[in-house]
């Protein structure tokens, strides 16, 4: 069995990693990033997928907390939550940086084993 990587410190975001896995729910956030606020309307024209797909995404993403929505009328607007985004890039460069010092110190057995 290969154990998980875990970086020192929280546990991962995993709900927030595992939504962002997934390219179209990744093209979504994408999209609403760069506009500001989006519909499942407006992304379903943008994206190769229906709108009840759409609505499908959109609600893993909240799930997450990686998007917001507020009721405009008839129209659900949603808005990315940048608190979880750093949260999960905050765990990604701890385990980056956990990595880095790992190769660092294999590089210098091997590098040490050269020299003897």
């Amino acid at each position: 069995m290969t154990p998980r990587l875990r970086a020192a410190g929280p546990a991962p975001p995993d709900d927030a990693l595992v939504a962002m896995a997934d390219p179209t729910r990744w093209r979504m956030l994408n999209l609403v990033a760069a506009h500001g606020e989006e519909t499942a309307t407006t992304l379903a024209a943008q994206l190769p997928v229906s709108r009840p797909a759409v609505a499908k995404h959109l609600s893993v993403l909240s799930r997450a907390g990686l998007v917001g929505a507020r009721r405009s009328g008839r129209e659900v607007r949603y808005h990315v939550r940048p608190g979880r985004l750093e949260e999960a890039a905050r765990w990604v460069s701890r385990l980056a940086a956990e990595w880095d010092a790992r190769l660092a110190a294999i590089k210098r057995i091997a590098e040490s084993l050269e020299d003897s």
